[in-house]
């Protein structure tokens, strides 16, 4: 692992860890509103990781707000008893970025459960098509997780499965704002270098969701570091 990867996956651990911290603080917990349960997250990287700046802005979905994808702006809303919670942060360590996403669940609710496995289930299924595939395209993989959505008895409820990511800010194209991202019809492929022929990494976004059931669940980490 070279050191671009070190640092990527220790920002990605670190990450994890803040998300540990937060499930085993009780800070999920009803009746919290979504923006103070972010301002709290945030306050915690801050104390705990020396967190001053988040890459994209920070994302805590509640109840019905959980259909929606990162770029809605839906009314703030209080976590509900049996409410399905997701968070969706991207902390910068050390000028790396991390994005990660996860998905948790109030109550005894089995489908609200399941969800949260199948979203896990189908990550790893995108993770080891990427491993099996050299020549994986990023509309490849879309199709691919949608497909995984429809099979477990879910809709995928966004127009793009990930995108790039690395030392901030990371690689951008001026003028083809979708090109870095896994989405329909998009023939980047995945291990495709940079201009200066350094390698890419990318993030899997797995958001499934229940349209009738008004909830979904959203799954984000590395997709080209770390095991399957």
């Amino acid at each position: 692992m070279n050191l671009v990867e070190q640092r990527l996956l220790g920002a990605q651990q670190k990450a994890q860890q803040l998300f540990a911290e937060v499930v085993a603080g009780g800070l999920i917990r009803p009746a919290v509103l979504e923006s103070e349960l972010s301002a709290q997250i945030h306050a915690l990287a801050s104390e705990r990781f020396g967190v001053r700046r988040h890459w994209h802005k920070r994302v805590v979905r509640c109840g019905p707000n959980t259909l929606l994808s990162y770029h809605a702006d839906p009314p703030d809303r209080p976590v509900g008893e049996d409410d399905v919670v997701y968070l969706d942060f991207g902390p910068i360590f050390e000028e790396w970025e991390a994005d990660f996403g996860r998905t948790y669940v109030l109550g005894h609710d089995a489908r609200k459960h399941q969800l949260v496995a199948d979203i896990a289930a189908a990550f790893r299924k995108g993770k080891q098509l990427y491993l099996d595939t050299p020549d994986l395209t990023a509309g490849s993989l879309y199709e691919y997780v949608c497909g995984l959505a429809r099979e477990a008895g879910w809709e995928f409820g966004a127009p793009s499965a990930g995108h790039l990511v690395g030392h901030f800010p990371h690689e951008h194209a001026p003028g083809e704002p979708k090109r870095f991202s896994i989405r329909h019809g998009n023939e980047v492929r995945i291990r495709e270098p940079d201009s200066n022929g350094a390698v890419r990494h990318w993030i899997l976004e797995i958001h499934f969701v229940d349209k009738a059931g008004r909830f979904g669940g959203f799954f984000e980490e590395l997709l080209t570091i770390g095991p399957a």
